[in-house]
């Protein structure tokens, strides 16, 4: 952590874009291009004008890499770029730079995610806030190409702000929003802007280019308030005596609580800026007269809206309640957003083996969060489904809102987890 009182230091990293760089943005403005999701990441990064980027090949998230090596050799973006020997060594590497002051980028996906493990509390602990994107798999077994969260939301308490994107566009736009959230003084916390891998990664759609001058404005040069610098002397480090870790500790929840906040200024101001305006942390979709309703995160995401559409013609009154973030969660906007619903889904596209459920991770927060409601709570299930890279088409959509019906009926909950294509 840095020295209490120490004062800002210069910004060491770069500032001015080459002008090989300016004339590409230039020449890009306004073009809406055909991006799949790993491309739109690295235009992102490209934009953001990241000095650092670290990297170590893993599938489906190495075409952001390949991209940003493209962009230097081409002379687009004036960055370092570290070639690790892991993922280990490369998020240390994006620790270090971003220690020192530069805009650091990093990335991986499933087994790569959870080797660099150890790195995740450290680089929040010392309130560095390095992005990394991740394009994500399931890990071993099966460690197929195809998404599965479990990757990413394995490190959901490390302190790193969390959050999906189910389309390339916005895959760019948050990863905008995220640095600057993450860099606001008020939050210094690093990123995760996570993609499902294959549905998004690597399927293309229309990504709107923005002037480079208005995301200059939107994110300014970086300035680390207190950078590893020998003209100013500070000192970093996880090694402390016993009787600084809660207030440490202490310190770093407050700023997970306080990104909830920046997270709402900075999408407005995203908004205002580039006319593309997002929910705050839940997108409501036909929630308002809904009786039951499936919480959601990803590219899935939107194959249910499909199914909620068709579902909505035969006459049953189903919402969906899309999370952009789950870290923070976003408890308060999720109540908000399930009130009057009677019974409520979580699509778990993920593993939390042994846990209150024995299914998901993501039900146990969604639980937790309506517990404090102050309203009649709804019945809550949860679905596993596209586990191990697979599709969840909208006939299985379909089979989880006969469950839900069923528990309305009933007043109850068949179980805490149902395992969609494996039942009845």
């Amino acid at each position: 952590m840095h020295v209490a009182g120490a004062q800002p230091a210069p910004r060491l990293g770069r500032a001015i874009r080459t002008a090989d760089g300016e004339r590409f943005l230039a020449g890009l403005a306004g073009q809406k291009l055909r991006l799949n999701g790993c491309a739109a990441a690295a235009y992102a990064a490209l934009y953001a004008n990241v000095d650092v980027i670290t990297a170590y090949p893993i599938r489906p998230y190495t075409a952001i890499m390949m991209n940003l090596s493209q962009f230097i050799a081409d002379g687009i973006l004036d960055a370092e770029y570290l070639h690790a020997d892991g993922e280990h060594s490369q998020l240390s590497a994006a620790f270090g730079a971003g220690s020192c002051g530069a805009r650091a980028f990093t990335g991986s996906s499933g087994v790569g995610v959870t080797y660099a493990y150890e790195m995740y509390s450290i680089i929040s602990g010392a309130r560095i806030p390095v992005q990394m994107a991740i394009a994500d798999r399931t890990l071993d077994p099966p460690g197929d190409f195809g998404s599965e969260h479990t990757d990413a939301l394995c490190t959901r308490d490390m302190g790193w702000l969390l959050g999906w994107a189910a389309t390339p566009q916005e895959v760019f736009d948050k990863s905008l929003i995220a640095y600057a959230t993450g860099e606001d003084p008020r939050v210094l916390l690093p990123q995760m802007v996570v993609q499902d891998g294959y549905f998004v990664s690597h399927i293309a759609g229309e990504v709107e280019m923005p002037p480079a001058a208005d995301v200059d404005a939107y994110l300014p040069p970086y300035q680390l308030p207190f950078p590893l610098d020998p003209r100013r002397p500070v000192s970093h480090g996880p090694q402390i005596h016993p009787e600084q870790g809660p207030p440490l500790q202490l310190e770093r929840a407050r700023a997970m609580e306080d990104a909830i906040g920046v997270i709402r200024h900075k999408t407005d101001e995203f908004a205002a800026v580039f006319g593309r305006r997002y929910p705050h942390f839940v997108e409501e979709y036909l929630l308002d007269d809904a009786e039951i309703a499936l919480v959601i995160s990803g590219g899935h995401s939107v194959t249910c809206r499909a199914a909620v559409r068709r579902l909505r013609e035969q006459g049953i009154k189903i919402g969906m309640a899309r999370l952009l973030w789950i870290r923070p969660f976003p408890s308060d906007d999720l109540r908000a957003a399930l009130r009057g619903v009677r019974a409520v889904g979580v699509v778990e596209t993920n593993l939390g083996l042994g846990g209150a459920s024995y299914g998901g991770i993501l039900s146990l927060d969604v639980t937790t969060a309506l517990y404090q409601a102050d309203y009649e709570r709804p019945l809550v299930t949860s679905f596993m489904a596209g586990l191990g890279g697979e599709t969840v088409p909208v006939a299985e959509f379909g089979w989880m809102a006969g469950k839900l019906g069923e528990a309305v009926r009933r007043g109850r909950v068949e179980k805490a987890a149902h395992w969609v294509g494996f039942e009845e």
